[in-house]
């Protein structure tokens, strides 16, 4: 059992993405899932159907690394994408899933991957310091069958394991970080690029 302070401390950032989230549109009605490393074996994860915008420390519970429930209440259901994560990489403290409007969108119009080019803010992201970058973000078929997707996202990461997120189509947005912070910041500067790509569409460029 961790102590009380760290689940708090990591619920507490958890709390305030979902407010940031929700402020800007990102996760609408009870959308998105969050989580927050906690030891090498457990995770704390949003509880299954909590308004994201309105989170306090019981919208959380403690999972292990296989996504089992150690307590008495229902985990996200998609909270095998999640533990994937912290079992791939240690150093992954936080994973973060948002359903913006220009990701979902996006997400419908690219079949295989939607690629970013060119852009300042790309260096938000770990390994890239110049704007003169590409990062490629797979697109994964929706699919009710969580066990199955998170099958297909792990073989995916295991050739291109450097890429900072995915998306599934017509559900949004998945990435990570070292902790709640840097995962912010990687959703902040994605939804920025997502909104850069819809903008560019609608005035005719391709």
């Amino acid at each position: 059992m961790q102590p009380a302070y760290i689940v708090s401390t990591q619920a507490q950032a958890l709390i305030a993405a979902g407010r940031f989230f929700f402020e800007r549109g990102w996760v609408p009605a009870t959308s998105g899932n969050f989580s927050a490393r906690l030891d090498a074996d457990t995770a704390l994860i949003t509880v299954s159907g909590r308004h994201k915008g309105r989170l306090d420390e019981d919208s959380f519970l403690r999972v292990d690394l296989q996504g089992r429930p150690l307590e008495a209440r229902k985990p996200s259901a998609e909270t095998l994408l999640h533990t994937l994560m912290y079992r791939r990489e240690p150093a992954i403290g936080a994973v973060l899933h948002t359903h913006s409007v220009n990701s979902t969108v996006l997400s419908r119009l690219h079949r295989e991957y939607l690629e970013l080019n060119d852009y300042e803010v790309l260096k938000a992201f770990p390994g890239i310091d110049t704007h003169a970058s590409t990062v490629r973000l797979p697109i994964f078929a929706n699919d009710q069958d969580i066990a199955r997707l998170s099958g297909e996202v792990e073989r995916y990461l295991d050739r291109r394991p450097d890429t900072p997120g995915y998306l599934i189509a017509g559900h949004g947005l998945y990435t990570w970080g070292a902790s709640v912070d840097d995962a912010m910041r990687h959703v902040e500067a994605l939804e920025f690029l997502f909104e850069c790509e819809t903008l560019t569409r609608r005035m005719g460029q391709p």
